[in-house]
Formats: C-alpha cells, structure tokens, sequence
C-alpha cells in the first residue's frame, strides 16, 4: 500500500516510521532548546518576571521623589558631602534618617527606595 505525503511524493508505511518519530524528536528538541534558553517560558515565570519589573519600576519612579525631596533639603550641599563620605553600604541608611526615602502620606521609608536614591545621590556628587 502507498502513501501519498506531498505531491509527487510516494512513501510506503515503512518510509513513515523513521519520518514520524524524526519529528516527534525534533519537536521534542526544539521543546527543551526554546525552555532552556528563554526563548519560551511558563506562566508563572512570566507572572514573576512581570511582578519583578513593576516592582523595579514603581522603586525607580519613587527615587525619583526620594531626589526631590533631598533637593528642597536646606543645607543639602553639606548633606551631599555627608552622604558621600559614608560607607557605600551605609547610605541607604543615612537616607532614610534624613527622611527621603519616606514617601508624602506614608509612615516609614523604602529600604529599596533609600537604595536606588543614594546611588542616584551619590552620582550628582561625583
């Protein structure tokens, strides 16, 4: 018995096995290759990659006001140089005790916020 796949194209049943499972292993590949290089993801990452890159965005924009709050600052020129002069790793932390990083109409500051806004900070210096 013959089996007509394309046009002008003759297989018989024995000529299909090897086509058919050579396309089952190349979809099977072409699976792994896309997953495993990010070509494709699952839901849940993409949810987690969204979550991560709002957060991000929400924290950039909020530094943003963190700068503009450091610039209605009265001695802020002092207070630049103060802030440049302390640890990398404790900025954040002189941010937040000058009270930038505490947002109008919240009660307590970002710790992520103070990050982003004493690189920011520090870059005006410099």
């Amino acid at each position: 018995m013959r089996c007509f796949l394309l046009k002008g194209i003759e297989m018989d049943k024995n000529q299909i096995k090897p086509f058919a499972w050579g396309a089952v292993a190349g979809a099977i590949t072409l699976s792994i290759v896309m997953f495993a290089t990010g070509w494709a993801v699952t839901g849940s990452t993409s949810n987690s990659n969204a979550r991560k890159m709002s957060q991000a965005a929400v924290v950039d924009n909020l530094a943003g006001i963190c700068v503009a709050q450091f610039e209605r600052a009265e001695d802020r020129d002092e207070k630049l140089n103060t802030l440049v002069e302390t640890d990398t790793w404790r900025r954040s932390t002189y941010v937040t005790d000058q009270g930038w990083a505490t947002m109008p109409g919240s009660e307590s500051p970002t710790r992520n916020v103070a990050n982003v806004c004493a690189e920011r900070l520090a870059k005006l210096h410099g």
